[in-house]
């Protein structure tokens, strides 16, 4: 009987530790590998959430963030700044937006 309550009393911790773990904010950022819209002759970067409103030209290509700031370009406007910023969320908030539940803060990532 001792045994049973020794693995019942490390299934609890376990738990109680998963869960403290679930709801723990942490820092989530884009990924490198983000889709984002170049303007070359501007050398910027364009969100896809804010091309309509940027001031592009024709000299454009389909890339990935990490690319952009390889190049050292800035972002477009203050939208696109606004779309690539990182939040502060536990792992069940983001669960919960990837799922569509929640509104994500940023279709763009």
């Amino acid at each position: 009987m001792g045994k049973n309550k020794k693995w019942l009393w490390i299934a609890a911790v376990m738990a109680a530790v998963l869960l403290v773990l679930f709801f723990m904010p942490r820092d989530n950022r884009p990924s490198p590998q983000t889709r984002v819209i170049l303007e070359h002759s501007h050398r910027t970067y364009i969100a896809y959430s804010c091309f309509e409103e940027s001031n592009a030209t024709n000299f454009l290509e389909e890339s990935t963030l990490q690319e952009a700031r390889d190049l050292n370009y800035p972002a477009e406007s203050t939208c696109t700044e606004n779309a690539f910023q990182s939040n502060r969320d536990s792992f069940f908030v983001s669960l919960m937006k990837e799922l569509g539940i929640m509104e994500k803060s940023s279709k763009d990532w």
